[in-house]
């Protein structure tokens, strides 16, 4: 459900790093159970015991951590004198041990949906930063997701990272040679990058710094180093396109040829890679669909007909088990093919157009860009509305009229529009197999019988 909101909108979420906790406190897979709230006497009880100097001190800290996962008992918890001054203190202490498990409580706290909880934790913020350094891999991925996390609740936390230099401390970090680390790293940007300030004070400084070279890198890398931290950069790399302010950036250092290059490599070893793939597939679509819809001049960089080929072998192979990537792959064949000769004519002559007449019938968005993309061919005149009719085009619209989808239907009429302009004999084709009745259908609609008239 996630991963279906993501694709559907910008999504905002927040992450837990359970697996080693579940496993210290004896939790069996598939069978953890939610801690219930306890009492403000049973919280205090657990806060002294943390800040005891005795040798309970890491048994406290690792009931406090079990405790924390109730929403009652954070809320208790924070509320308390000294409480996050507490943990602050001994996450930055020099007991590894104790360091651990108190950055595993404060990632319970991070990941609360109470504001007044994330606010608790800006005192945090700084030491966050300092331990993206830390002394083991483990620990660094943990301060990543409760950063992202605190990023996700709060603007005054965000407000508060920009000028303690969470980007220069990022850009250092991306050079990680841990996929885990690289992984968390791209969780922390997607959020940052989604934020509502993000086009005016967080993306100008991430321009400014190493990071887009390097996010470019390892979404292009993504299948010899591992799709995880791929996946994260991609969306990073699409939230910044979307926000209109970094495109030339991102044109200059190649992204438009290099992430064509990467969709040539995944369709040529999509047979035989592993499961998940279309989770990286899904937002470079949508990167590279977003850059050529927003710049002219992109399709110089990229014209070579082996990305159609490429295109069409992905929606081929996705086409049932997740149809979600025929619409994005649809949405960058639309923004190939309009305006654009080059890739209308490819089109063509790689006969890959019954392959676009099939998508007809895939989904209700999937026709509507079918459509377009059909729309896109006929507009370039006579010749191509020639091949479109010789393809036996229009007994593959004669259904999409009777759809009760206006959209889909408005954009039908828009086809035959161009078809019956460009080629006149299309239009007594049309008659002679019924579609004047077709159109009849539609003269009494409000939104289409102008244009049913018309035809």
């Amino acid at each position: 459900a996630l991963r279906k909101a993501r694709r559907q909108e910008q999504l905002v979420s927040k992450r837990l790093l359970r697996e080693e906790s579940a496993a210290a406190e004896g939790v069996q897979d598939g069978a953890e159970i939610m801690p219930g709230p306890l009492s403000e006497d049973e919280v205090l009880e657990l806060l002294r015991g943390v800040q005891r100097g005795s040798e309970d001190r890491k048994r406290s800290l690792s009931r406090l951590h079990l405790a924390l996962q109730n929403q009652e008992t954070q809320q208790k918890f924070v509320r308390m004198d000294g409480s996050i001054q507490t943990l602050i203190g001994l996450f930055t202490s020099s007991l590894a041990d104790m360091q651990m498990e108190a950055a595993r409580c404060l990632h319970e706290l991070s990941h609360s949906s109470d504001p007044m909880v994330a606010e608790a934790c800006l005192p945090l913020t700084s030491y966050l930063l300092t331990y993206l350094s830390g002394h083991s891999v483990e620990f660094t991925e943990l301060c990543l997701y409760t950063l992202g996390n605190l990023v996700v609740g709060s603007e005054a936390v965000r407000k508060r990272l920009l000028p303690q230099g969470i980007i220069p401390v990022l850009a250092s970090c991306i050079q990680s040679p841990h996929e885990a680390v690289l992984e968390g790293l791209g969780y922390v940007l997607s959020q940052l990058l989604q934020a509502k300030e993000a086009p005016a004070e967080i993306i100008p400084l991430v321009l400014d710094s190493a990071l887009p070279q390097h996010m470019l890198r390892l979404v292009c890398s993504g299948l010899k180093s591992g799709t995880g931290a791929a996946v994260e950069f991609a969306w990073s790399l699409h939230y910044m396109v979307c926000s209109h302010t970094a495109n030339e950036a991102l044109l200059s250092l190649g992204a438009v040829p290099a992430l064509t290059l990467l969709l040539l490599d995944l369709a040529a070893t999509i047979q035989d890679t592993t499961e998940g793939l279309e989770l990286l597939i899904c937002p470079v679509l949508r990167c590279l669909g977003n850059l050529l819809a927003g710049e002219t001049g992109c399709e110089a960089q990229i014209q070579d007909e082996r990305l159609l080929i490429a295109l069409f072998l992905i929606m081929e192979h996705f086409l049932r088990e997740h149809p979600f990537i025929v619409q994005e792959g649809l949405w960058l064949l639309n923004n190939l093919t309009a305006d654009k000769p080059f890739f209308c004519s490819a089109l063509l002559s790689l006969d890959l157009l019954p392959a676009v007449l099939q998508l007809l019938q895939c989904s209700q968005m999937a026709t509507v860009l079918a459509l377009t993309v059909l729309c896109n061919l006929a507009a370039r005149g006579p010749a191509h509305c020639q091949q479109l009719h010789q393809h036996l085009l229009l007994p593959q619209l004669l259904p999409v009229l009777a759809l009760p989808d206006p959209e889909a239907v408005g954009q039908s009429l828009e086809l035959l529009h161009l078809l019956f302009l460009h080629c006149p004999e299309a239009a007594a084709d049309f008659v002679r197999q019924g579609g004047h009745w077709a159109l009849e259908r539609h003269r009494s609609s409000p939104a289409l019988q102008k244009r049913a008239q018309a035809l």
